[in-house]
């Protein structure tokens, strides 16, 4: 009996991710599973993101159950086992026997047939040991009522040294929010640009929401946008709304830089924007840069190829937004293998990166503009310290408060928050996953005198 399309594909997507760093949303969106049917396509993602979003708790399990140490295991293995266990203790409607003949099924079809006898057998050990597994809700209740960093970390699957940070730097019950959120599949939000878009999304299935910072935004509550018209030709974009409003912070200029572009949602929403300025969206790969060409296709954007460091491009900008490569621990909910694979010394090295991209910025600023600086991350390392030392010793620029631009954007009907102080702290945008209902992001405004 061959194994089920979904399995399948998730056993592929997972190992791409252990072995290449591959990001597993890019992939369950990539061509190679997009014949997939709905049912299949669905299961795939429940099976991807849940067991990366659950497998520090899979692997404590698998370790009681194994007769070796799960580290010494082969990938494929690995994989194997964390997929029969997460559908074994998350998944209710499939049968145990199910679950386990086809994690063998996908070990045998790696030339892995000699481990098939102990996947079986560790699978089948921890049925017979466990209790009645506890609903989602049940262990997102103990992630609230954790005591401590330690039993915050256990319950909520997360690094310890990551969870020790939040709390540090937001107080444990906002780590807490923070780490629920990150186990649970984040909303898809959408940015509709005109009433026409809207209108498409009802009849072809898709069924939405308004968003909860944003009058642009809209929440999908079922169907898929990726198969509309509007979405085909670029006139709704599938935007996290914390996104959406930092792109809006940048403003109206006669020229603007968007200078990490790729893939384009910031760049898009810019160029609607301000339809009579003159945009340069560029991106450090060339192969970046080409997608973004062909994502986004409004007539004012010119794409360009160019390490934001040393732009090749000689003139000054009214508009900057330097949205830089980060570590994205405000996205677990929607990217859960960072948490995996990020070390805290990649810090340090994404900081380095993130100042010389600001100065470089800064020095495309013209006088009297502004530069919006942002990140998906909530640590202040790649945050306000970057934006402390780019502006140490310098002299002509300020930092402007967030607040009045947040004002604005109410007062012109594009914000729908009443309590703008929940998006703040200090002059910055912050907002915070569990706290609002988005993705974690950080920004700030820098003018030039």
């Amino acid at each position: 009996m061959p194994v089920s399309p979904a399995r399948a594909a998730a056993f592929e997507i997972l190992l791409k991710v252990t072995r290449e760093n591959s990001y597993a949303s890019e992939l369950l969106h990539s061509a190679r599973f997009a014949k997939l049917s709905v049912a299949d396509h669905g299961l795939a993602t429940e099976l991807t993101m849940g067991v990366l979003r659950w497998q520090g708790v899979l692997d404590r399990a698998l370790g009681k159950a194994s007769s070796q140490q799960l580290v010494r295991l082969d990938a494929e293995v690995l994989v194997g086992l964390r997929i029969g266990l997460y559908q074994l203790q998350f998944l209710s409607r499939i049968p145990a026997r199910a679950a386990i003949f086809e994690s063998v099924e996908l070990v045998k079809s790696t030339r892995k047939k000699s481990a098939a006898p102990f996947v079986n057998a560790v699978l089948r050990k921890v049925v017979r040991q466990a209790s009645e597994s506890p609903s989602l809700d049940a262990r997102l209740a103990t992630i609230s009522g954790s005591a401590d960093e330690a039993a915050l970390a256990q319950n909520s699957s997360h690094p310890e040294w990551l969870v020790q940070r939040w709390i540090k730097a937001y107080g444990l019950e906002r780590a807490r929010l923070i780490c629920a959120h990150n186990q649970s599949a984040p909303a898809t939000s959408i940015h509709v640009y005109d009433d026409e878009a809207l209108a498409e999304l009802s009849p072809s299935g898709v069924k939405i929401e308004p968003g909860q910072i944003l009058s642009a935004a809209r929440t999908v509550i079922s169907g898929d946008v990726s198969r509309t018209e509007a979405f085909r030709h670029g006139r709704i974009t599938v935007q996290d709304e914390a996104s959406q409003l930092v792109a809006l912070l940048v403003g109206h200029g006669e020229s603007i830089l968007d200078c990490c572009a790729a893939p384009g949602g910031k760049a898009a929403l810019l160029a609607r924007r301000n339809p009579a300025s003159q945009i340069v969206a560029a991106d450090l790969h060339p192969h970046r840069a080409r997608l973004l060409r062909r994502l986004v296709r409004a007539a004012n954007i010119r794409v360009i190829a160019g390490d934001a460091r040393a732009l090749p491009v000689a003139k000054e900008f009214n508009r900057i937004l330097a949205d830089v490569p980060c570590s994205g621990t405000g996205t677990l909910a929607r990217n859960p293998e960072i948490k995996w694979r990020l070390q805290p010394a990649d810090l340090t090295d994404l900081q380095s990166r993130q100042i010389a991209i600001l100065k470089s910025a800064l020095s495309h600023l013209a006088p009297g503009g502004r530069l919006v600086y942002s990140t998906c991350s909530l640590e202040r390392e790649e945050n306000e310290e970057v934006i402390e030392a780019a502006l140490h010793g310098v002299s002509g620029f300020k930092i402007a408060d967030c607040r009045d631009d947040l004002m604005r954007l109410r007062g012109s009907g594009d914000l729908v928050v009443d309590h703008i102080d929940s998006l703040l702290a200090g002059p910055f945008l912050r907002t915070i996953p569990g706290q609002q209902p988005c993705d974690g992001f950080f920004a700030a405004m820098i003018e030039r005198k």
